[in-house]
């Protein structure tokens, strides 16, 4: 048999053994290392061997404490954090939506259909820089940010409160809703991030309760809030419900006026703005309501705050949530006692999300079998990175956002309400497991483009991915089956040992 050919076999090899349940760790007992890595890669975007050395020298209790209470300001290494910034647009999200909307009136205003049709490309290309410079900067805090389990709940719960970047104007907010709304209160209590969602015009936007007013309700927010944010389909609530809560959130929207509108006398101090977000009371229904079996005056904004705070404080919303945290730290569905175990820490905290977190790392579910949980594509590309070039921060994140689209999880753009699905068997199909191989060796021959500056006219910087590291021979060798054992040692050059070892059952797991 050729040397390609038998190369060919081998990556089918560890293809089929990925796609099932067939692929085993070592039957002996892992050491020590081996286990605190899997601790490690666990609650983190991928084990490397500056972090595993982190935790060992801390210890897990210690480590674990430093992760559920993050300071309040991000942290990155000054490379990252000098990139971030320079993707990072000036002003506030109100000024930089209204140099938007400027922006496209004057491009609709052009009487020359040629010169109309480039400034609107400009306003189109204007808002596609946008979202890639937020796609960018969310790429570098995933890998980079000391804070990793932060930023494993802030893809978490940007999932679970899901805005896509296609519809309208969304693509200039997105990145804003990532870092105002998800990200500080990733750790908090959830009754703060789900406030801080409401009120964000991303969300307002996409769910059209921008244009939610009285006479003229709009169901959806209300219905997605109950449905996919919070309590759950089958949790109790009724369309009387939904219909109640649309009504509650009447006038809840969004204004790009400098100047308040007037308001009609007798709710003129009802008025509430910040930046876009805007509670207009000329467009809020006043009748009372009956929301969850609760009967809700109506008064204008504190009616939000309140059915906020029912729904937050509804079992079924302890329920929902610790069982989605679970199925995505296990990477499978949780028996019914430890969800109930998480969602009496929920009850008990008013839903602090690090308690729950907390107890869950604390279950014994959590440790036993490790090795079963197939990584969805941004856990793979963003585990495989961390791995190849630990500390070393990339100069493009144009390729992995290339890499992630072409998986079918691409940053911001999962069109419907519910986010990108938890469970390993959406993520595990041949043809995403062919990709996977492909990306693997790109990843795995060298810098792919990776260390390329965006500026033009600027050098590639050399790299080359370190795979068989100290972390690698420490803690994970060992775990490795007879078959990936067998295909590696007939690997015929470190580039191929680098995409075998990628594609390994082992480490898509």
């Amino acid at each position: 048999m050729s040397r390609a050919a038998s190369r060919c076999c081998l990556v089918t090899v560890l293809l089929v053994a990925a796609a099932g349940p067939g692929s085993r760790a070592a039957e002996a007992p892992q050491r020590a290392a081996a286990a605190d890595a899997a601790f490690l890669d666990a609650l983190t975007w991928g084990a490397t061997p500056s972090s595993f050395a982190q935790l060992t020298a801390e210890g897990r209790d210690r480590w674990l404490n430093g992760q559920l209470h993050p300071p309040a300001d991000s942290r990155l290494p000054p490379a990252a954090q000098a990139q971030v910034d320079a993707l990072t647009p000036p002003g506030s999200l109100f000024e930089r939506a209204q140099a938007l909307d400027a922006q496209a009136r004057a491009a609709k205003d052009i009487a020359d259909p040629e010169a109309r049709k480039a400034a609107q490309q400009a306003f189109q290309g204007a808002l596609n820089t946008a979202a890639r410079n937020a796609a960018s900067a969310w790429v570098l805090r995933a890998l980079y940010s000391p804070d990793q389990l932060r930023e494993r709940l802030t893809w978490f719960w940007f999932n679970r409160l899901n805005v896509h970047q296609g519809k309208a104007t969304l693509r200039a907010a997105v990145g804003d809703y990532l870092d105002t709304a998800i990200r500080p209160h990733a750790l908090g209590r959830f009754r703060d991030l789900l406030m801080a969602s409401l009120r964000h015009p991303a969300m307002l936007r996409y769910l059209d309760n921008a244009d939610n007013a009285a006479g003229r309700i709009n169901e959806n927010y209300a219905r997605e809030i109950m449905e996919l944010h919070t309590m759950g389909v089958g949790s109790g609530y009724t369309q009387g419900d939904v219909e109640a809560l649309a009504r509650i959130l009447t006038g809840v929207g969004i204004d790009l006026k400098p100047d308040d509108p007037k308001i009609r006398p007798a709710h003129a101090a009802d008025l509430r703005r910040d930046g876009l977000f805007a509670f207009n009371p000329n467009r809020h229904d006043y009748g009372d309501k009956v929301f969850l079996g609760t009967r809700i005056q109506g008064r204008g904004w504190p009616e939000v705050e309140e059915a906020v705070d029912l729904i937050a404080r509804n079992p079924a919303t302890a329920t929902s949530v610790s069982r989605a945290l679970a199925t995505y730290f296990l990477g499978q569905p949780p028996d019914g006692p430890l969800v109930a175990r998480l969602a009496a820490v929920f009850a008990r905290t008013d839903g602090d999300i690090a308690a729950v977190m907390e107890a869950l790392v604390r279950e014994p579910a959590f440790t036993a079998g490790r090795g079963g949980a197939f990584k969805d594509p941004v856990r793979y590309v963003f585990s495989a990175l961390r791995m190849a070039y630990d500390g070393r921060v990339i100069r493009n994140a144009g390729p992995v956002l290339g890499w992630l689209n072409r998986l079918g999880e691409g940053l911001f753009n999962r069109s419907t309400p519910d986010g990108y699905p938890l469970d390993a068997a959406a993520w595990s199909g041949p043809g995403q497991l062919a990709t996977r191989f492909e990306i693997a060796r790109q990843i795995g021959s060298g810098s792919a483009g990776l260390f390329k500056p965006v500026l033009p006219d600027q050098a590639e910087e050399p790299a080359f991915p370190v795979l068989a590291n100290g972390l690698y021979f420490a803690a994970l060798s060992g775990t490795l089956s007879a078959a990936t054992r067998a295909a590696l040692d007939q690997a015929v050059s470190p580039q191929d040992w680098n995409t075998l070892y990628l594609a390994s059952p082992e480490f898509m797991r």
